[in-house]
C-alpha cells in the first residue's frame, strides 16, 4: 500500500498527487513512468509519468487529468488514503545531453511528463525555449515551473483566453524558420498535437522526440496493448519507449487504436465496472 501524502487541484479536472514510494523515488529518471491501480490487482492499470521525485522524502509526484472511470476514482482519493498497487519506474529514461537549443512543446497535460525532461536538459547546459498550449486558461498547468527552467516561454490557448490565440505548431514553425533553429524538439501532449509537431519540424530536418501515451495493461511488453509502429517496426511503448523519434511514429495507426476504446470509456463512466473487468485507459 502506498500512502498519498498531498493532493491539489492544479487545473480543471487536473490533480497533482504526491505518493510515498521511496524505492521508486530513489531509482526514477526523467521520462520514466509508473503504473498504478486504484482497485488492487484486478483493477484497471493507469500509466502516469513521474512528474517529480524527492528521494530524501521518499516520494514521487504524479499529475493526472480525469478522463475515464479509473482516473475519476483516483481523483476521489485524498491525503492519508492509499494506492494499493504501484509499479515503477518503468520505461527507458530520456536521453539527456548537451544538445544546444532545445524547444520543449507541451500540449495540455503533456506539461507533466515534459517538466522533468526540461529540468534535466537545463541542468546539462541547454538553452530552453518552451511552448505551452492548452484549450483555455483554466486548463493550463505548470506554467510557473516551466518558466523557471526556460530562457523563453510562449503560451498559447485555443480560445485566446490566455497568451497567444494559436496552436503550438504556430510558434514552433516560426522558431524552426528563424535564425534560432533548434537542435532538438521535444513534444509531449495529445497524439494529434505530437503528430503535427513532427510534421512541422520534418521539412527542417530537426530531430523531434515525442513521448507516447498509448493504452497499457501490464507494463512489461507481454500483453501487446501498447504496440505502435515506429519506422515500420512494431514497438511496445512500455518497454521500448515511451519516447520515440516523432518522424518515425505512425500516428494515424496509434490514434485509430486509441479511438477504438472511446465507447468502452464512456460506458465505464456511466456504470461501475464489474470486478475484474479490464477497462480502457482512463
Amino acid at each position: 500500500m502506498y500512502k498519498i501524502l498531498t493532493k491539489e487541484t492544479i487545473a480543471q479536472d487536473t490533480y497533482r498527487m504526491k505518493i510515498e514510494a521511496p524505492l521508486i523515488a530513489e531509482e526514477r529518471e526523467p521520462g520514466q513512468f509508473v503504473i498504478l491501480s486504484v482497485h488492487g490487482e484486478y483493477g484497471e492499470r493507469i500509466p502516469l509519468t513521474i512528474a517529480d521525485a524527492d528521494s530524501r522524502e521518499g516520494s514521487i509526484t504524479v499529475i493526472f487529468q480525469v478522463a475515464g472511470y479509473s482516473t475519476s476514482e483516483l481523483a476521489k482519493l485524498n491525503p492519508d488514503d492509499h494506492v494499493p498497487v504501484l509499479l515503477g519506474p518503468l520505461g527507458h529514461p530520456t536521453h539527456i545531453d548537451r544538445f544546444g537549443h532545445v524547444v520543449c512543446v507541451a500540449g495540455g497535460i503533456g506539461a507533466a511528463p515534459l517538466y522533468p525532461i526540461a529540468e534535466a536538459l537545463r541542468e546539462n547546459g541547454n538553452t530552453i525555449t518552451t511552448i505551452l498550449g492548452a484549450q483555455s486558461k483554466d486548463m493550463m498547468i505548470l506554467e510557473e515551473e516551466m518558466r523557471s527552467l526556460s530562457d523563453e516561454t510562449i503560451v498559447c490557448t485555443d480560445d485566446g483566453t490566455y497568451g497567444r490565440k494559436d496552436v503550438v505548431t504556430g510558434p514552433l514553425e516560426e522558431i524552426c524558420a528563424s535564425d534560432r533553429t533548434p537542435d532538438l524538439v521535444v513534444a509531449v501532449g495529445p497524439p494529434v498535437m505530437m503528430k503535427f509537431c513532427a510534421e512541422t519540424t520534418r521539412p527542417y530536418g530537426i530531430k523531434t522526440m515525442v513521448s507516447l501515451n498509448t493504452i497499457m495493461i501490464d507494463g512489461t511488453g507481454m500483453c501487446g496493448g501498447c504496440r505502435v509502429t515506429v519506422g515500420e517496426e512494431t514497438k511496445f511503448t512500455c518497454v521500448d519507449g515511451p519516447e520515440f523519434d516523432g518522424h518515425q511514429v505512425d500516428f494515424d495507426e496509434m490514434i485509430n487504436r486509441l479511438n477504438a476504446y472511446t465507447d468502452h470509456e464512456q460506458d465505464a463512466l456511466e456504470r461501475k465496472p464489474h470486478s475484474g473487468c479490464c477497462q480502457s485507459a482512463g
